[in-house]
């Protein structure tokens, strides 16, 4: 005993005395060094405190470190026993040096009076499991039967004489520590539930113990697929002494776990790290879930309706099929997320970054995701019925065969977009920019386009029954057998598009661009074309009847030779009529 007293006393002299000569000017004669560290100072006495305190969690560290080895030390003659097993279980009457009433009171004694710290947790794993002083199953076995024991109130509940928290409790308090029963009981159950976290992660990185260590903090589901509880009703007890006591505690333990099918509804696990796990088919509905780290983790057929998701960081995360309606998502992070089939029914998106998402089939009906960031992502036949993409950035996404009806498209950007066979009936598109996107066979009747953007474009086979392009930018596009029936297009800007079989039957065109249109087969019957700019225009086989061209600019135009020029109204008011033309028509 005074070996070991004066072993802990050298050590705090040096502790001591190093951090005093840290101290120093690094500027002062031998004499000045000679005196300073006999001088007392406030600054002095702090870091004498700090000393002891290192000291002190040091001795505490190599004596848990003692004690894991300790535990994971079998009876003489069993280690055959271990070698054949595969499964992750304790084999039938295996015995250990130290029993499972010592190693209890011992767990308590060491871990009763405080959160474990990270940099303890990665000094023991790195000591005690990857220095190969223990087989790591045996670890995982005995203190997993703690656990389990501890979960179900085994120790708190014991009789006054086998109780071990109160036991505990006694100690402290002797040495002048002030803790409550379920203090120390809150503290211990939580440090081994970090450690057999540990345990489980060092695990499934190594296939030779993948088997044999696998923990479930929430019990292991069963067959019929039923919600485990376990978990949270440790989260309610930890929480009982602080609200967000757990997450404080564990929450940064909590990577690469196994929760399948945990039922964790109304948990709070505020800024919880939670990357890698698997939360496949877990409930956290109504959680509060703000500040998460769920990157890369499994949360496929997971229910998250109604939590709170707010700057939850889901990058590589796999959501597909997902319960995520009416969550609050607003400033995630779901870049490259897989929401493939996920219900995100009235979820609040906005200012979230979904860059190169797999939205896929996903339902986002009446969704917000104003202010959004979808760049590149995956849309195809997924649901955004009403929902507000306001100002979002939708450039190089893919959204073919979507349903956008009736969505409010205002000021996004869905440049280089692709729009093959999508709805965007009835859709709003006040200046959009859809500036080289493909809208082949798209649905744009009723649409709402004004100051949009369509230079460049794609609209082969696009409809636009209804809708209101009147001065909008259509310079270049394509819309050759596009129906344009009835559509407004007045004052828009159709230079180099091709217009080429495109039905344009009593479509108004009063004072619109078409310079270098290509018009060739397209169906004006009935057009209104007064006041167009038709130079340079390639008007062949195109049908006219009953056209309106009074007052259009005609210079340079290109007609058929069979051209029927019957019906067509307004032809003596035309500006810049070819002479050719004039004397086929015996305008002259």
């Amino acid at each position: 005993m005074s070996t070991y007293l004066s072993q802990v006393w050298q050590l705090l002299r040096n502790y001591v005395k190093g951090t005093r000569l840290q101290e120093m000017p690094k500027t002062t004669s031998p004499e000045t060094e000679a005196v300073l560290p006999l001088r007392k100072s406030i600054k002095a006495d702090k870091s004498v405190k700090f000393a002891q305190n290192n000291l002190q969690e040091d001795l505490w560290s190599q004596r848990l470190q003692k004690s894991l080895e300790k535990w994971a030390i079998p009876k003489s003659g069993l280690t055959s026993k271990i070698d054949e097993q595969t499964s992750g279980t304790l084999p039938s009457g295996f015995c250990f040096r130290v029993c499972a009433r010592q190693m209890h009171e011992e767990i308590y004694d060491l871990l009763g009076n405080g959160a474990l710290k990270p940099e303890i947790v990665n000094y023991l794993i790195e000591l005690v499991v990857t220095g190969q002083k223990i087989r790591p199953e045996l670890l995982f076995w005995r203190l997993e039967d703690f656990y389990r024991r501890w979960c179900q109130g085994e120790f708190i509940d014991g009789t006054p004489d086998e109780n071990l928290p109160q036991k505990t409790r006694l100690k402290l308090a002797a040495q002048n520590i002030a803790l409550g029963l379920r203090q120390v009981d809150i503290y211990t159950g939580l440090n081994v539930l970090i450690l057999l976290l540990e345990l489980h992660r060092y695990a499934q990185e190594r296939d030779e113990l993948k088997q044999k260590i696998t923990f479930y903090p929430s019990a292991q589901p069963d067959t019929d697929n039923f919600f485990t509880s376990q978990l949270l009703r440790i989260i309610n007890y930890s929480d009982a002494l602080e609200i967000g006591n757990f997450s404080s505690i564990v929450g940064q333990f909590l990577k690469g776990g196994n929760f399948r099918s945990a039922y964790l509804g109304d948990a709070n696990l505020t800024g919880a790290d939670f990357s890698g796990a698997d939360l496949s088919r877990a409930y956290l509905g109504d959680a509060n879930l703000t500040g998460v780290n769920f990157s890369s983790a499994n949360l496929s057929g997971a229910n998250l309706g109604d939590a709170n998701l707010s700057g939850a960081n889901f990058s590589g995360a796999n959501l597909s099929g997902a319960d995520l309606s009416s969550t609050n998502l607003t400033g995630a992070n779901l870049c490259c997320a897989n929401l493939s089939r996920a219900d995100l029914n009235r979820a609040d998106l906005s200012s979230t970054n979904l860059s190169r998402a797999d939205l896929s089939r996903a339902d986002l009906s009446r969704a917000d995701l104003s202010s959004t960031n979808l760049s590149h992502a995956d849309l195809s036949n997924a649901i955004l019925f009403g929902a507000n993409l306001s100002e979002a950035n939708l450039s190089s996404v893919s959204l073919s065969h979507a349903d956008l009806c009736r969505a409010d498209l205002s000021g996004a950007d869905l440049s280089h977009a692709i729009l093959n066979g999508t709805n965007l009936s009835d859709t709003i598109l006040f200046s959009t920019n859809l500036s080289d996107a493909i809208l082949i066979a798209a649905d744009l009747s009723y649409a709402k386009l004004n100051g949009a953007k369509l230079n460049n474009a794609r609209l082969n086979g696009a409809m636009f029954l209804g809708a209101d392009l009147s001065g909008v930018d259509l310079s270049r596009v394509i819309l050759n057998e596009a129906d344009l029936s009835g559509v407004i297009l007045n004052d828009a800007d159709l230079s180099g598009a091709d217009l080429t079989d495109a039905i344009l039957f009593g479509t108004d065109l009063s004072y619109a661009n078409l310079n270098s249109a290509n018009l060739s087969g397209s169906n004006l019957s009935g057009a209104i074309l007064n006041g167009a700019d038709l130079s340079h225009s390639n008007l062949s086989y195109a049908i006219l009847g009953g056209a309106d061209l009074s007052d259009a600019n005609m210079e340079k135009m290109t007609w058929g030779k069979k051209q029927q020029w019957e019906d067509v109204r307004g032809l003596e008011t035309a500006v810049n009529v070819p002479e050719a033309l004039k004397e086929e028509l015996g305008l002259n």
